[in-house]
């Protein structure tokens, strides 16, 4: 009996071994080219300028179909702005945002983020992305600061491909970006807190 016992654990054992061998990881790389964050802010008068900035990964981590791990990184000198009428206003507000009033990129050129952790997700709402279901947390780390986000994403694997789509906001004061915030300065002057992200990544396994 005691034999037929520890023969059964045994096989038990190898059971659960070999399937945990056999659960693989598999990486993925994103495609920078289309990998972008659409970005709008606005002033307390409800003006706005918007653009994109480029987001890189080297390694994200599938295992069981689901993103399990990874990390973005988002170099600052690729800010674009998308809706000031000449070349020159463009460059000037790019500029001022690379500037130390904001993103400061002489001394923090990239911004990055590092999943911690990602759940199912069925949930809705005016910020969530239409089909999210996935819910996505990580440490964003800005201008030296890190704190934990999380958000609502659509994440779809098929095959060799990967697509991500969320929308986030992002309070810039956290990360002590605190420029226009004055609330004695007029409305045209005044740069809400919130950031609105609207993340649009594709990537193919490697």
């Amino acid at each position: 009996m005691k034999k037929q016992l520890c023969s059964l654990l045994a096989s038990i054992s190898i059971a659960f071994g070999c399937a945990d061998h056999d659960v693989q990881s598999t990486n993925f790389k994103l495609d920078e080219s289309v990998s972008v964050a659409e970005w709008k802010g606005y002033l307390r008068n409800e003006y706005f300028n918007e653009g994109s900035i480029a987001i890189k990964s080297e390694s994200l981590v599938i295992r069981e179909g689901q993103v399990k791990s990874g990390s973005f990184t988002i170099p600052i000198a690729s800010i674009v702005n998308f809706n000031l009428p000449t070349e020159e206003l463009k460059h000037a507000l790019v500029h001022h945002l690379q500037s130390p009033d904001f993103f400061n990129m002489a001394l923090h050129p990239e911004v990055k983020f590092n999943i911690t952790g990602v759940a199912s997700y069925n949930g809705s709402g005016e910020n969530v992305i239409a089909g999210a279901n996935q819910l996505v947390t990580g440490n964003l780390t800005m201008l030296g600061i890190t704190h934990s986000i999380s958000f609502p994403a659509k994440i779809d694997l098929n095959g060799d491909n990967l697509k991500v789509e969320a929308k986030l906001k992002i309070d810039r004061t956290k990360w002590g970006i605190t420029y226009a915030t004055d609330p004695a300065l007029p409305d045209d002057a005044v740069i809400k807190n919130d950031i609105d992200l609207h993340l649009k990544l594709a990537g193919k396994k490697i």
